[in-house]
């Protein structure tokens, strides 16, 4: 198998995955994939010296997201979620439900870019604390206070962020909960330790 054929064949199962992680990195589902697309360019021209390629991505996805975010032309867009673009096995994964996708990416984004590294690769992507480690190129105990403390700033805003996006109740049952504040609170929730 020549370069291009192993390259592809690689590319092809791990993009779905992948595609998930750069979405939920960069807040937007075409950032996300532009983000993605420079991370496997720089993968093809360097590919026969790259050892682990699913490593190599996942953290050459959270350093472009990273760094994107540091740029001040990029601070203020609009966060979009469009995911009509989604086939095949992004369809069976969980958090395919539009409203629990928009209600994730709004619980991330208010939090820094490294914060939401360790939250995206720890939680959701379900890397261990010495994964995300050696993913990011810092420690364990970085990972952890990181952790910590996106846990704890997502629980302090989540009341916040629930009030903000309440529907307008049901006149006929005015004590059905926020699907905003019951999805995304049992987000945070689920990582309460």
């Amino acid at each position: 198998m020549n370069r291009e054929e192993h390259f592809t064949s690689w590319a092809n199962e791990a993009t779905p995955q992948l595609r998930r992680i750069a979405r939920l990195l960069a807040g937007d589902f075409h950032i996300g994939e532009d983000l993605l697309q420079d991370v496997y360019a720089k993968m093809y021209a360097r590919w026969p010296r790259i050892q682990d390629p699913s490593a190599y991505a996942r953290r050459a996805l959270a350093n472009a997201a990273t760094s994107r975010w540091r740029s001040r032309s990029h601070r203020h867009e609009a966060v979009r979620d469009v995911d009509d673009h989604l086939a095949g096995p992004e369809r069976s994964q969980p958090l395919v439900d539009l409203e629990q996708r928009a209600d994730l990416l709004a619980v991330l984004r208010p939090l820094p870019p490294r914060q939401r590294a360790v939250i995206v690769l720890r939680y959701l992507d379900d890397r261990s604390d010495e994964q995300v480690a050696d993913l990011l190129d810092i420690s364990v105990g970085t990972v952890k206070s990181q952790a910590s403390r996106a846990l704890a700033r997502l629980r302090q805003t989540l009341p916040d962020l629930a009030a903000k996006q309440r529907p307008q109740p049901d006149r006929s049952n005015p004590d059905t909960p926020s699907p905003t504040a019951s999805s995304a609170a049992s987000f945070v929730d689920w990582n309460r330790s």
